[in-house]
Protein backbone atom coordinates (compact mmCIF):
# COMPACT_ATOMS: atom_id res chain seq x y z
CA UNK A 1 0.00 0.00 0.00
CA UNK A 2 1.24 3.65 -0.59
CA UNK A 3 2.23 5.81 1.95
CA UNK A 4 -0.75 7.46 4.28
CA UNK A 5 0.36 10.96 3.29
CA UNK A 6 3.03 12.47 0.97
CA UNK A 7 4.35 15.86 -0.57
CA UNK A 8 5.69 14.98 -3.59
CA UNK A 9 7.18 18.46 -4.08
CA UNK A 10 7.03 21.91 -2.77
CA UNK A 11 7.99 25.19 -4.38
CA UNK A 12 6.96 29.16 -5.00
CA UNK A 13 5.49 30.65 -7.67
CA UNK A 14 4.36 34.25 -8.45
CA UNK A 15 1.33 33.92 -7.18
CA UNK A 16 2.26 31.65 -4.08
CA UNK A 17 4.00 28.11 -3.56
CA UNK A 18 2.47 25.68 -4.73
CA UNK A 19 2.79 21.47 -3.86
CA UNK A 20 1.60 18.42 -5.45
CA UNK A 21 0.64 15.75 -2.67
CA UNK A 22 -0.44 12.19 -2.75
CA UNK A 23 -2.82 10.64 -0.02
CA UNK A 24 -4.25 7.10 0.22
CA UNK A 25 -8.00 6.95 0.63
CA UNK A 26 -8.47 3.81 3.14
CA UNK A 27 -12.33 4.06 2.16
CA UNK A 28 -12.19 4.12 -1.30
CA UNK A 29 -8.65 2.06 -1.03
CA UNK A 30 -7.10 4.23 -3.68
CA UNK A 31 -4.78 7.38 -4.25
CA UNK A 32 -5.66 10.72 -4.44
CA UNK A 33 -3.61 13.53 -6.20
CA UNK A 34 -3.76 16.96 -5.32
CA UNK A 35 -2.44 20.75 -6.46
CA UNK A 36 -2.54 22.94 -4.11
CA UNK A 37 -1.81 26.93 -3.96
CA UNK A 38 -0.98 27.71 -0.61
CA UNK A 39 -3.79 26.20 1.29
CA UNK A 40 -6.28 26.62 -1.40
CA UNK A 41 -6.91 22.96 -3.27
CA UNK A 42 -6.87 23.62 -7.61
CA UNK A 43 -7.17 19.76 -8.45
CA UNK A 44 -7.66 16.55 -7.20
CA UNK A 45 -7.04 13.28 -9.11
CA UNK A 46 -10.61 12.39 -7.36
CA UNK A 47 -12.80 14.16 -9.32
CA UNK A 48 -12.50 15.30 -13.19
CA UNK A 49 -15.71 14.40 -15.14
CA UNK A 50 -15.76 18.20 -15.69
CA UNK A 51 -12.19 18.52 -16.87
CA UNK A 52 -12.52 15.53 -19.40
CA UNK A 53 -16.19 16.93 -20.06
CA UNK A 54 -14.30 20.45 -21.24
CA UNK A 55 -12.44 18.46 -23.74
CA UNK A 56 -14.98 16.20 -24.96
CA UNK A 57 -17.96 18.99 -25.56
CA UNK A 58 -15.31 21.52 -26.61
CA UNK A 59 -14.12 18.83 -29.50
CA UNK A 60 -17.73 18.02 -30.30
CA UNK A 61 -18.86 21.35 -30.89
CA UNK A 62 -16.49 21.34 -33.74
CA UNK A 63 -16.64 19.55 -37.32
CA UNK A 64 -13.80 18.78 -39.63
CA UNK A 65 -10.39 16.76 -39.24
CA UNK A 66 -6.89 17.79 -38.24
CA UNK A 67 -7.99 20.49 -35.49
CA UNK A 68 -5.53 22.50 -33.40
CA UNK A 69 -6.65 22.98 -29.47
CA UNK A 70 -5.19 25.16 -27.33
CA UNK A 71 -5.82 24.62 -23.47
CA UNK A 72 -5.12 27.11 -20.73
CA UNK A 73 -4.20 25.67 -17.93
CA UNK A 74 -2.84 22.30 -17.66
CA UNK A 75 -3.24 21.03 -13.64
CA UNK A 76 -2.99 17.32 -13.62
CA UNK A 77 -3.45 17.12 -17.36
CA UNK A 78 -6.89 15.17 -17.66
CA UNK A 79 -8.10 18.05 -20.17
CA UNK A 80 -5.33 17.66 -22.09
CA UNK A 81 -5.41 13.89 -21.98
CA UNK A 82 -9.46 14.09 -23.53
CA UNK A 83 -8.11 16.52 -26.14
CA UNK A 84 -5.51 13.84 -27.13
CA UNK A 85 -7.92 10.80 -27.40
CA UNK A 86 -9.96 12.96 -29.96
CA UNK A 87 -7.98 11.35 -33.54
CA UNK A 88 -9.17 14.60 -34.83
CA UNK A 89 -7.01 17.12 -32.42
CA UNK A 90 -3.68 16.79 -34.67
CA UNK A 91 -2.47 19.19 -32.38
CA UNK A 92 -2.37 20.16 -28.91
CA UNK A 93 -0.59 22.94 -27.01
CA UNK A 94 -1.26 23.17 -23.24
CA UNK A 95 -0.09 26.94 -21.63
CA UNK A 96 -0.06 26.95 -17.64
CA UNK A 97 1.90 30.13 -15.01
CA UNK A 98 3.28 27.73 -13.27
CA UNK A 99 6.58 26.11 -14.00
CA UNK A 100 6.44 23.50 -11.12
CA UNK A 101 2.97 21.91 -12.85
CA UNK A 102 5.25 21.64 -15.76
CA UNK A 103 8.32 19.98 -14.51
CA UNK A 104 5.64 17.51 -12.79
CA UNK A 105 5.04 16.18 -15.99
CA UNK A 106 8.37 16.14 -17.22
CA UNK A 107 9.51 14.08 -14.10
CA UNK A 108 6.46 12.12 -14.33
CA UNK A 109 5.27 12.67 -10.98
CA UNK A 110 1.75 13.14 -11.81
CA UNK A 111 -1.02 9.87 -11.98
CA UNK A 112 -0.30 9.98 -15.78
CA UNK A 113 3.00 10.46 -15.63
CA UNK A 114 5.29 11.49 -18.69
CA UNK A 115 1.97 10.78 -21.35
CA UNK A 116 1.77 14.41 -22.39
CA UNK A 117 5.13 15.32 -22.63
CA UNK A 118 6.35 12.16 -25.20
CA UNK A 119 3.08 12.99 -27.05
CA UNK A 120 4.20 14.37 -30.30
CA UNK A 121 0.94 15.93 -30.93
CA UNK A 122 1.29 17.53 -27.63
CA UNK A 123 3.24 20.72 -26.37
CA UNK A 124 3.64 22.40 -22.81
CA UNK A 125 3.93 25.70 -22.83
CA UNK A 126 4.88 27.94 -19.67
CA UNK A 127 3.14 31.30 -20.11
CA UNK A 128 0.43 34.05 -18.92
CA UNK A 129 -2.51 32.78 -20.59
CA UNK A 130 -4.57 35.83 -19.84
CA UNK A 131 -1.31 37.83 -20.82
CA UNK A 132 -1.42 36.21 -23.99
CA UNK A 133 -4.70 36.64 -24.58
CA UNK A 134 -4.52 40.50 -24.58
CA UNK A 135 -0.92 40.61 -26.71
CA UNK A 136 -0.78 41.13 -30.21
CA UNK A 137 1.05 37.85 -31.13
CA UNK A 138 -0.69 35.14 -29.20
CA UNK A 139 0.06 32.17 -27.92
CA UNK A 140 2.49 30.78 -30.42
CA UNK A 141 5.93 33.04 -30.13
CA UNK A 142 6.82 31.04 -33.73
CA UNK A 143 3.76 32.14 -35.17
CA UNK A 144 2.68 35.17 -34.07
CA UNK A 145 -1.57 35.62 -34.54
CA UNK A 146 -1.45 31.47 -34.60
CA UNK A 147 -5.72 30.94 -34.82
CA UNK A 148 -6.85 27.80 -32.80
CA UNK A 149 -10.17 25.32 -33.81
CA UNK A 150 -10.88 25.51 -29.84
CA UNK A 151 -9.56 27.22 -27.22
CA UNK A 152 -10.37 25.52 -23.12
CA UNK A 153 -9.48 27.14 -20.52
CA UNK A 154 -8.97 25.60 -17.13
CA UNK A 155 -7.24 27.75 -14.32
CA UNK A 156 -10.32 29.80 -12.08
CA UNK A 157 -12.55 28.15 -10.24
CA UNK A 158 -15.76 30.02 -12.02
CA UNK A 159 -15.50 33.15 -14.30
CA UNK A 160 -16.61 35.14 -10.88
CA UNK A 161 -14.30 33.07 -8.08
CA UNK A 162 -10.64 33.96 -9.53
CA UNK A 163 -7.27 32.04 -8.90
CA UNK A 164 -6.02 35.56 -8.97
CA UNK A 165 -6.57 39.28 -9.86
CA UNK A 166 -4.55 38.96 -13.48
CA UNK A 167 -7.81 37.51 -15.51
CA UNK A 168 -10.21 39.91 -13.94
CA UNK A 169 -10.34 41.43 -17.33
CA UNK A 170 -10.76 38.41 -19.65
CA UNK A 171 -14.22 37.86 -18.03
CA UNK A 172 -15.43 40.86 -20.32
CA UNK A 173 -16.79 41.15 -23.43
CA UNK A 174 -13.86 42.88 -24.18
CA UNK A 175 -11.92 40.19 -23.11
CA UNK A 176 -13.90 37.26 -25.28
CA UNK A 177 -13.54 39.76 -28.06
CA UNK A 178 -9.63 39.60 -27.89
CA UNK A 179 -9.79 36.08 -27.57
CA UNK A 180 -11.31 35.48 -30.78
CA UNK A 181 -8.62 37.33 -32.27
CA UNK A 182 -6.93 33.63 -32.12
CA UNK A 183 -9.79 31.29 -33.12
CA UNK A 184 -10.52 30.38 -36.47
CA UNK A 185 -13.90 31.09 -38.26
CA UNK A 186 -16.70 28.68 -36.10
CA UNK A 187 -14.14 28.04 -33.76
CA UNK A 188 -14.82 27.25 -29.68
CA UNK A 189 -14.15 28.14 -26.70
CA UNK A 190 -14.76 26.39 -23.41
CA UNK A 191 -14.57 27.71 -20.02
CA UNK A 192 -14.45 25.00 -17.08
CA UNK A 193 -16.35 26.13 -13.93
CA UNK A 194 -16.38 24.31 -10.35
CA UNK A 195 -20.53 25.43 -9.91
CA UNK A 196 -23.56 24.97 -11.91
CA UNK A 197 -24.66 26.79 -14.93
CA UNK A 198 -24.87 30.32 -14.17
CA UNK A 199 -27.41 31.88 -16.95
CA UNK A 200 -25.39 35.69 -16.41
CA UNK A 201 -22.57 34.23 -17.36
CA UNK A 202 -24.07 32.44 -20.37
CA UNK A 203 -25.65 35.64 -21.24
CA UNK A 204 -22.25 37.59 -21.20
CA UNK A 205 -20.90 34.90 -22.95
CA UNK A 206 -23.53 35.79 -25.63
CA UNK A 207 -22.66 39.25 -26.20
CA UNK A 208 -19.48 38.03 -27.46
CA UNK A 209 -19.65 35.28 -29.26
CA UNK A 210 -21.89 34.44 -32.29
CA UNK A 211 -23.25 31.66 -30.44
CA UNK A 212 -22.51 30.75 -26.46
CA UNK A 213 -24.23 27.78 -24.01
CA UNK A 214 -23.76 26.20 -21.07
CA UNK A 215 -23.46 22.15 -20.26
CA UNK A 216 -24.41 20.80 -16.67
CA UNK A 217 -21.45 18.33 -15.49
CA UNK A 218 -23.12 15.61 -13.56
CA UNK A 219 -21.62 13.15 -11.18
CA UNK A 220 -21.08 11.12 -8.27
CA UNK A 221 -19.58 12.31 -5.25
CA UNK A 222 -17.38 9.06 -4.55
CA UNK A 223 -16.72 10.25 -0.51
CA UNK A 224 -20.31 10.70 -0.21
CA UNK A 225 -22.76 7.67 -1.66
CA UNK A 226 -25.78 8.95 -3.24
CA UNK A 227 -24.62 12.82 -3.40
CA UNK A 228 -24.18 14.39 -6.87
CA UNK A 229 -21.95 17.15 -7.68
CA UNK A 230 -23.02 19.57 -10.90
CA UNK A 231 -20.50 21.47 -12.52
CA UNK A 232 -20.42 23.33 -15.35
CA UNK A 233 -18.56 23.95 -18.95
CA UNK A 234 -19.88 27.07 -20.84
CA UNK A 235 -19.16 27.42 -24.76
CA UNK A 236 -19.10 30.25 -27.62
CA UNK A 237 -18.47 30.17 -30.91
CA UNK A 238 -16.99 32.48 -33.06
CA UNK A 239 -18.82 33.48 -36.07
Amino acid sequence: MSKMFEELDYAPTPIGAVSLRRRHLLALNTDVFEILLGEEHLMSSLFTASEVALADLGVAALTGENLDVLVGGLGLGYTAQAVLAHETAASLTVVDLLEPVIRWHEEGLVPMGTELVVSPRCRLVQGDFFGLVMSETGFDADRPGRQYDAILIDIDHTPERLLHGGSKSFYTPDGFQALQRFLKPGGVMGIWSDEAPDPAITELLGKAFDEAWAAPVVFENPLQEGREVTQAVYLGRKA
